[in-house]
């Protein structure tokens, strides 16, 4: 399923948002503020999917979605920047990122702070591979409100399939599970190419194993291996 959507005319916002107002609302440092200058040329505020817009009723965790789009000046974006944007705008947000003929989409799953409503929770983010910028745009997928809206967009961009009556809270969180017992896999891997002893090295390979069995009932999806000591673990797409 595309992450694509052609959204609807009445919610076209259309408006560029200054970087300055990012700067001010997230009290940013010189090290965010040269990000933004280095990797962003321009943030447009496209739509914003509201029940006077697109007729869908508002849920307590979703007012709004709003989409975003990035113009880059390179292809690369720091996620602090995208992190910084979604602490500044308190609605959840699809970003689309375009440079020079292609675009991808990436979002996290934001939130309001059960202890704070006035905050906002932000996952990981989850994203597609770049894609012309002519790319096949599908209708919005059908929905309730627009919390059921938000669920669908987001369930778009994250490379596992839902579990059995899984939300999609639980969804991300198995997704950021994923995620870092892969990169546990991978510092595994490290220590396995640096030991010399077979002794030790079958040692750490007995982790290895344990991860990749947790990480098999996690539901990661494709495969990396290693000939040499004959190990194997499970590696997500876009992870």
């Amino acid at each position: 399923m595309t992450a694509f959507f052609e959204y609807p005319k009445a919610a076209w916002f259309g408006k560029v948002l200054p970087k300055t107002k990012i700067y001010q609302y997230t009290k940013a440092g010189v090290k965010l503020k040269q990000l933004f200058v280095d990797q962003v040329d321009q943030i447009v505020w496209q739509y914003k999917l509201a029940p006077e817009t697109i007729n869908l009723v508002a849920t307590k965790s979703t007012p709004e979605i709003q989409v975003f789009q990035i113009n880059l000046r390179r292809g690369e974006l720091n996620e602090e920047v995208l992190r910084a944007i979604d602490k500044a705008i308190a609605f959840p947000i699809i970003f689309e990122l375009a440079q020079t003929g292609k675009r991808k989409a990436i979002a996290s799953y934001k939130r309001p702070n059960e202890a704070n409503n006035t905050k906002w929770v932000v996952s990981e983010y989850f994203g597609t591979e770049w894609v012309v910028d002519d790319s096949l745009r599908k209708p919005l997928p059908s929905a309730r409100n627009l919390g059921v809206l938000y669920d669908k967009l987001l369930s778009t961009l994250i490379p596992i399939s839902s579990e059995t009556e899984e939300s999609i809270a639980k969804r991300v969180e198995r997704m950021e599970e994923i995620r870092a017992k892969q990169r546990e896999a991978e510092r595994i891997m490290i220590r396995i190419a640096r030991e010399k002893q077979f002794n030790k090295r079958v040692g750490i390979n007995a982790e290895l194993r344990k991860v990749t069995k947790e990480l098999q009932r996690l539901g990661a999806t494709t495969m990396a291996t290693n000939e040499e000591d004959g190990y194997i673990y499970e590696k997500t797409e876009n992870a």
